[in-house]
């Protein structure tokens, strides 16, 4: 049984030296990359590059593909899963994360109105805190099985320490706030072309 290859993965200070011969592709959900992405980062997120690999693949004969998110974990698997289509990409170790702690800067676009401005990071942090709550208010209120709501969300975020991944990220990365408008993604899409 023949395992594949661990994508590359570039550190902080290599990406920052070499960052202009890269086209970076910010994988995470529009209201993480809004809320700070690498200079020139793209955005599709990682449900959506299955719809921009011809743009990928004319972008990799170019130059290099970067895929970045917030630790590395995503960008890993779109590491994998542009190779799987013969795309070379690679990762930045440590993702946005690494590069802010760094010291580099982060763009934001500006403000819009209608879009979340949380990282996906809050978004689960203030999803599970209220879910333990209502689990804690309603167990002490309606029925004294409630509380097991509290201990589902305390057990999933036990799993998603272990493993690196969160189901109710996915599942938040479905909300409209945090999908890409077409024309956001089409705007992506017409700079991989461009390249």
């Amino acid at each position: 049984m023949s395992s594949r290859p661990t994508p590359v993965t570039y550190g902080v200070d290599h990406v920052r030296a070499h960052l202009t011969e890269f086209a970076v592709i910010d994988v995470r959900s529009p209201g993480e990359y809004a809320g700070g992405h690498l200079p020139t980062a793209l955005n599709i997120p990682l449900d959506r590059l299955d719809s921009a690999l011809p743009e990928l693949r004319h972008a990799s004969a170019r130059g290099g593909v970067l895929v970045v998110c917030a630790s590395g974990a995503r960008s890993e698997s779109a590491s994998k899963l542009l190779n799987g289509h013969g795309i070379p990409a690679a990762g930045l170790r440590g993702g946005t994360s690494a590069w802010a702690a760094a010291g580099y800067e982060l763009h934001r676009p500006p403000a819009d109105g209608n879009r979340s401005g949380w990282s996906m990071e809050r978004q689960v942090r203030l999803s599970a805190g209220l879910l333990v709550l209502l689990g804690l208010a309603l167990g002490l209120l309606v029925h004294p099985a409630f509380p097991l709501l509290s201990a589902g969300v305390a057990g999933g975020l036990v799993f998603s320490a272990l493993t690196d991944t969160c189901g109710m990220a996915v599942m938040l990365g479905k909300l409209p706030h945090n999908r890409p408008r077409a024309a956001d993604l089409e705007a992506a899409l017409t700079s991989l072309r461009a390249l």
